[in-house]
């Protein structure tokens, strides 16, 4: 899974940031709050995630190959 304390590590750099930027400064406030917000939920990149779907498939694949031996 994803190193929890990076992404609170850029959570609190990029809330610095946001206090540290001007109000109408909308885009950056909104990356930001958006980064808080994935930063709390348990997400896997895309290669964590194929690699699993892989092993998923090949354990189907093996299942389906004990199945048929009964």
């Amino acid at each position: 899974m994803l190193n929890t304390k990076f992404f609170e590590e850029m959570s609190s750099k990029l809330s610095e940031a946001v206090a540290n930027s001007p109000a109408k400064d909308f885009e950056k406030n909104a990356r930001a709050l958006l980064a808080q917000g994935f930063s709390k939920l348990d997400l896997v990149t895309r290669e964590e995630y194929e690699v699993l779907a892989a092993r998923q498939d090949k354990l189907e694949a093996r299942l389906a190959e004990l199945e048929a031996r009964q």
